[in-house]
């Protein structure tokens, strides 16, 4: 029995579909499963009789609205868990500044909590040796530092 347009476009959707699934069931990542709704709604279109330009249009719809809809929820539950590591408790600490900060020259150097750590700006300007930093972010073995602004000292009105 020779396959006509139709019957061929009902086995591309059936296709794809298994095709995302397993990959979906493979990675278990949320990678695909959006496409996978989008290959059935089309595969139903398709086996309703459908044109292809519709198929295509619900298969593209679903898909986006699938991506749209799921991945913020899902990316939210999968992920909650996160493991803090040593270097994160070193983010909002204080630290003194060793070597001259620099980014243009990529130099700089910090000691948080006894360990040293290369430190570049988090506006770019340069810090000098001996200034006290706050640490914002890590980006590999480097921390991004500001100046902590020295405290005002008001003085204190002598009553005579």
């Amino acid at each position: 029995m020779p396959l006509n347009a139709e019957s061929m476009l009902q086995i591309l959707w059936l296709v794809l579909l298994v095709v995302f699934s397993a990959s979906e069931a493979v990675t278990v990542g949320l990678t695909s499963i959006w496409f996978a709704a989008g290959a059935l709604v089309a595969l139903v279109a398709a086996l309703l009789g459908w044109p292809l330009w519709l198929q295509l249009t619900l298969f593209l719809t679903v898909s986006l609205l699938c991506l749209l809809a799921v991945r913020p929820l899902a990316r939210r539950h999968l992920n909650s868990r996160v493991e803090r590591t040593n270097a994160d408790r070193v983010i909002g600490a204080e630290a003194q500044v060793t070597q001259d900060i620099d980014n243009i020259h990529g130099k700089g150097t910090v000691i948080i909590r006894g360990m040293t750590w290369s430190a570049r700006s988090e506006d770019g300007g340069p810090i000098s040796a001996g200034a006290m930093v706050r640490v914002l972010r890590i980006e590999g073995v480097k921390v991004f530092v500001e100046p902590i602004a020295a405290p005002v000292c008001a003085e204190e009105p002598k009553n005579w």
